[in-house]
This record gives C-alpha cells, sequence and structure tokens, in this order.
C-alpha cells in the first residue's frame, strides 16, 4: 500500500522567470499572479515554451528544477529501499524506527499486507505477536536485547511515513523508469504524478502524439 497526502507545489514564477533568461524574453511571458484565485497561473505561452523545453533533454529542462512539490507519503519499507535511489535534489523527513519502535503495539495495518494469502497473514500474525511480547519486555525492564528482537524481526513490508521534497525534474526520472514497475505502489506513485499541475511538463508524449 502507499498513501500519498498534503501535496504542495509551487515555484511556478522563478521557474519561468529562469528559462526566459537564456532568451532575454521576459516579455514574451503570459503568467500572472491571480488575485482573485489566490494562485499563480502559468499561461499558455510560458507553458508551450516550456512543454518543449521539458523534451529537449535535462540540460534544456532545468527549470524543472525550480517547481519543488513537498508531500507526505506513508508505504513499505520495501519501497523506501527503492524510493531512496532519488538522493540528488530529493530531502526526505521519516517518522524514527530506531526511537518509536516500542512506542505502540504493533497490528495487522501496521504492515502492507493486501496481497498476502491466508498461510502468509497467520505467518504475519505470529511475527506480530513475536515483536509485542519482545515490546512488552522492553517496556517494563528497558533491556536492550528485548529491543533488539523488535529491530532485527521487522519485516520489509512495515509501512513507514515521511515528508518529502523533490522538484519536477526528480519526477521526471521516476516516472520514467517506475511507470511500468512491479510494485503496486509504483502505479500509484506515477498516477499522482500524471494529477500534478501541467503533468505534460513531467510525462514523456506517446509516440502517436508526437506525430
Amino acid at each position: 500500500m502507499i498513501l500519498i497526502e498534503k501535496t504542495e507545489i509551487f515555484g511556478w514564477e522563478a521557474a519561468i522567470r529562469g528559462m526566459r533568461n537564456s532568451f532575454n524574453s521576459w516579455d514574451k511571458s503570459d503568467s500572472r499572479y491571480d488575485a482573485a484565485k489566490g494562485e499563480y497561473v502559468v499561461g499558455q505561452a510560458d507553458l508551450e515554451l516550456m512543454d518543449r523545453l521539458s523534451r529537449s533533454g535535462p540540460s534544456h529542462a532545468k527549470f524543472l528544477r525550480y517547481i519543488t512539490v513537498q508531500f507526505d507519503v506513508t508505504a513499505p519499507r520495501y519501497w523506501w529501499a527503492e524510493m531512496d535511489t532519488y538522493k540528488v535534489g530529493t530531502v526526505r523527513n521519516s517518522c524514527s524506527t530506531m526511537h518509536k519502535v516500542q512506542a505502540k503495539e504493533f497490528v495487522r495495518d501496521d504492515f502492507s499486507h493486501e496481497h498476502l494469502d491466508e498461510a502468509s497473514l497467520k505467518a504475519l500474525d505470529v511475527l506480530i505477536e513475536t515483536m509485542n511480547k519482545a515490546r512488552d519486555r522492553f517496556n517494563d525492564g528497558k533491556n536492550k536485547d528485548d529491543w533488539w528482537q523488535m529491530i532485527q524481526l521487522l519485516p520489509a513490508s512495515l509501512n513507514q511515513k515521511a515528508t518529502v521534497q523533490l522538484n519536477y525534474q526528480v519526477l521526471q526520472g521516476i516516472y520514467e523508469t517506475r511507470k511500468n514497475h512491479r510494485l503496486d505502489e509504483w502505479h500509484t506513485f506515477c498516477d499522482w504524478i500524471e494529477s500534478l499541475p501541467h503533468s505534460n511538463l513531467i510525462i514523456p508524449p506517446k509516440k502517436s502524439e508526437e506525430r
């Protein structure tokens, strides 16, 4: 499972200003701040130039780095292990497993288990029961050996929450390499990318659209 919440996007004005610096074409910009809507509205002329440059390779699409995206993600550790590939241009503050593993009792919904069959669910329940016993012992006696029983038994399916900051150019790379991934979580993440404002700047056009 994966849950993406509290998405915020900003930096459009600076991105457009920087993009037009290369052409000395600031007078052709048609984007503006709409006071009634309380948002910056990207104009058609700017959007067409942005779209063209975003298709012309990373050096021409540098303006995408100004478009900053912040959001919260709850996802299993096996997904985070792959997300950590994208370190350049990405900031992440996670909930602490090391310091908070004993804070609450473990339950099934702390783990991604939507694809487990009955036998695997029973195995997960046994693991949860074992970790909860170690948790109880640790909370009573603060014995580090009991803490180790929890840390080293934690499965990759444990869901972890983090606040992430990245930009549209990072999302370009993520979408291109993960859109056909076997993990359901990446398909959901790519669907979220498609829902972002002016996502055409991130997603490469289909062959039929290029003709």
